[in-house]
């Protein structure tokens, strides 16, 4: 089993707009409302593939019971820790070419009993899980060492931890020493402090993570695949992709599907990139089933392409 936590969870809104005009009147042509956060996704994904995940999260208000009864729907076991604020709502607007505008509130603000109370129920959860993965930006009233806290508490029940953060709090994170870490390419050039323009730079970044505490390294590198760096070798994958329909979540996607094949190895570097791959032929944040996964056009290679450029302006982050 996955448990999955998101520290600052979202129902995303997503408006299809015509055109963005400053200043005017948009009619939408189409809109939805999903779950958002990215440990959220990491829950939908697993779900969508068959596997068996458990959701922790902070819920607050109408929006997160709504929230909550979303995720309850696509067959997810919901824990939610009750706030006293608003679960946030993030605004997507979707022009006809794809191109997306996104306005990500904040969140709510929450108390240092609502913080511990989180990072009770997450390890009270832990011995029934195999991985748990910790995604995403921290709200308000969490400080940077709050993942740190987190995997300090868990790890002693035995599951392993995956992260998915940037900037001080994985940074503090990593003393504690995550059995995964799953940075972007731009967020491990700002933890190393310093541009990557190849491959074989983002390798080397990774096994500087490594070296100060994460037992394993999943970057993604955007359209120019991704690195697995653990202490058994390091790796490099990548699948060609027909068409990006929209890349919201691919990297989640990729996440679970590392972990749903183990976490480990060659095997999961190639689960992570058929994930990923198929995530961005998928429209808004959608989750790839099965039967959406081309796995045979998925290439893992222990002969990793140092010298391949990598892609100006990757784009992602945390959110």
């Amino acid at each position: 089993m996955i448990l999955t936590v998101t520290p600052n969870p979202s129902l995303d809104r997503t408006y299809e707009v015509p055109a963005l005009r400053r200043g005017g009147l948009l009619r939408a042509e189409g809109d939805r409302v999903e779950p958002g956060g990215k440990g959220v996704n990491v829950a939908r994904a697993v779900a969508a593939g068959g596997g068996a995940t458990t959701a922790v999260l902070p819920l607050g208000g109408a929006e997160g019971a709504l929230l909550a009864r979303l995720l309850d729907g696509r067959g997810i076991d919901v824990v939610g820790v009750e706030l006293a604020g608003s679960t946030r709502v993030n605004v997507t607007l979707v022009e006809p070419d794809g191109l997306l505008t996104k306005v990500n509130a904040p969140g709510p603000t929450l108390s240092p009993a609502e913080a511990d109370a989180l990072l009770e129920t997450v390890r009270a959860r832990s011995a029934d899980a195999e991985w748990i993965a910790c995604c995403g930006s921290l709200p308000r009233g969490l400080g940077p060492a709050w993942y740190a806290e987190l995997v300090a508490r868990a790890h002693p029940a035995g599951a392993r931890i995956a992260l998915d953060t940037s900037g001080q709090a994985l940074v503090a994170a990593l003393a504690h020493r995550p059995d995964v870490v799953k940075p972007n390419v731009d967020e491990l050039a700002e933890t190393v402090g310093r541009p990557l323009r190849t491959v074989g730079d983002a390798a080397d970044a990774a096994r500087e993570l490594r070296a100060r505490g994460a037992g394993a390294v999943l970057a993604s590198l955007g359209a120019d695949g991704q690195l697995l760096v653990e202490a058994e070798g390091t790796y490099w994958g990548h699948a060609p992709v027909a068409a990006v329909r929209s890349d919201v979540g691919a990297g989640d996607a990729s996440l679970a599907g590392f972990l749903a094949a183990g976490g480990r190895g060659p095997g999961a570097l190639a689960a992570a990139v058929a994930h990923g791959a198929a995530a961005v032929g998928l429209p808004g944040s959608a989750m790839p089933t099965a039967a959406d996964l081309a796995p045979s056009a998925v290439v893992t290679t222990a002969d990793v392409p140092v010298d391949r450029p990598l892609t100006a302006g990757q784009g992602g982050g945390t959110t």
